[in-house]
């Protein structure tokens, strides 16, 4: 239901509300945030919002950067980790206009609504729900330093089999063990529990949450799944839940993808499907794993595009190193039901109709979610518009075991990139369908692939301690 100015105003006096915290989203994806007291919130402040300066979070406006903040009041939460009563809001970036504002285009909460009129326009559908799977690590202990003479990481969790030989308590889980492990074993149980209320008491439903692969404090929670702008806000949420709960239990928590060598790296798989006036898009009985002609022209456009995707959905060196066979990680660009080896996999327990779906396994949740989400909508409606069959272009149905191939039969599978440079190389070729009908202005996708660019140079340069042991003494 939504909710007015005066909704608003009525729970800032009846929950005693002293400040009211306006959450904005940077290029990365990051929140950033101004608060005002709540007897200055009016609803000129609905209308005029809060001014902020768009190059400060990664934009390079072409206008002038001075922009508005328009809070919306659907988003309106009580924050559970302000001491201060406090009301939290997010809302989208508008230029400031001389008879009224505009929406500016490179924000990614306009790009994510701009995403799903396109798919309005397009006919092919009204409604696309997503899913995402969250994945992520919980640390006892982190450190990290970088200098001229020290490069080193340390991450430590109480359970893990490396302190088996100092952890006197017994309670250690072997290496790769800990799926659905329980107590004593699991022993974020309760943080977690309590990430799921929060969640809750944010309007963000939730199906369950259980230990992940890694003995090292892999985790997962799954929500329902939800319209997809309203789940790119939920992603922002979740995260700062996750962030912020972990912090209260003495734990760091962290969505990098591969944070541990040897250990599974925390994706955040997607499950995707199209509804149009209330009927499922993806459902036919006699489709390959019931699916409709239109559901495989979404997934070939997925595929068709997933070198640039990654650049979107995989934006950090970090999570190329996730993106490696043996860890049920995806590397294969295909299809297939219940095959974790592909880039596209499709759930066999969603029988029904109305959830027959699929899930695209690469991104990771160092993305940002607006750009993620909307990026992959885009290439679907592509797929759709240019009918892009998956299987006229010899990516599956791959209904076995990809790891298990020769190397013969591997090197006729088409991949996914293996650096953040090749994706960002394949993006710039290949984006026109992420322009299509001005979703994607081209000035933030250049203004993205250039700082993304400076961020591999600055990594590309440090040395790595691994090279110490393989060429110091050459």
């Amino acid at each position: 239901m939504s909710k007015s100015t005066q909704d608003v105003l009525k729970l800032i006096e009846e929950k005693g509300i002293k400040m009211v915290d306006f959450k904005m989203v940077d290029i990365n994806g990051q929140y950033r945030h101004v608060t005002i007291p709540a007897e200055n919130f009016s609803e000129e402040t609905m209308t005029s919002g809060i001014g902020f300066d768009a190059s400060n979070y990664g934009y390079a406006v072409v206008e002038k950067s001075d922009m508005v903040f328009i809070p919306d009041p659907d988003t309106a939460v009580i924050d559970p980790f302000c001491e201060i009563p406090t009301l939290s809001m997010t809302g989208n970036a508008m230029i400031i206009g001389k008879t009224e504002n505009q929406p500016l285009a490179q924000y990614p909460r306009n790009i994510v609504l701009a995403a799903e009129k396109y798919m309005k326009d397009s006919g092919v559908a009204d409604t696309m729900l997503i899913l995402p799977e969250f994945e992520f690590y919980l640390f006892d202990n982190v450190a990290w330093d970088v200098q001229p003479n020290t490069v080193a990481f340390s991450v430590d969790t109480e359970q893990s089999y490396w302190n088996s030989s100092v952890q006197g308590k017994g309670v250690i889980v072997p290496k790769q063990k800990a799926y659905h492990i329980a107590k004593p074993f699991d022993q974020a149980y309760e943080c977690r529990s309590e990430m799921c209320m929060h969640m809750k008491d944010a309007g963000i439903e939730i199906n369950y949450h259980h230990p992940e692969v890694a003995a090292s404090g892999q985790f997962e929670i799954e929500p329902q799944l939800g319209q997809m702008s309203k789940m790119a806000d939920a992603t922002m949420m979740i995260k700062y839940i996750i962030h912020n709960t972990a912090l209260k239990y003495g734990k760091s928590a962290t969505f990098m993808p591969k944070p541990i060598y040897g250990e599974a790296g925390s994706g955040m798989h997607v499950h995707m499907l199209l509804l149009k006036d209330g009927e499922p898009v993806f459902s036919d009985d006699n489709g390959y794993a019931r699916l409709s002609k239109t559901a495989h022209y979404f997934m070939g456009g997925l595929l068709k595009h997933i070198g640039s995707l990654c650049a979107l959905t995989n934006p950090s060196t970090n999570s190329f190193k996730r993106l490696i066979p043996g860890f049920e990680a995806p590397v294969t660009v295909g299809y297939a039901t219940s095959n974790r080896s592909a880039v596209i996999r499709i759930p066999a327990y969603a029988k029904t109709p109305n959830k027959r779906r699929f899930e695209l396994r690469n991104p990771d949740a160092t993305c940002n979610p607006y750009f993620c989400y909307a990026a992959i909508l885009m290439a679907g409606i592509d797929g759709v518009k240019n009918k892009i069959d998956p299987h006229a272009n010899g990516w599956g149905p791959y209904d076995m075991n990809l790891y298990h191939l020769s190397d013969e039969e591997k090197a006729k599978l088409h991949h996914l990139p293996t650096s953040l440079e090749q994706a960002l190389d394949e993006l710039e070729k290949d984006h026109d369908y992420l322009t299509a009908g001005g979703v994607f202005p081209e000035e933030l996708l250049k203004n993205f692939i250039a700082a993304k660019r400076e961020e591999c140079r600055q990594l590309s340069a440090i040395p790595h301690p691994a090279e110490f042991d393989k060429y110091y003494n050459l």
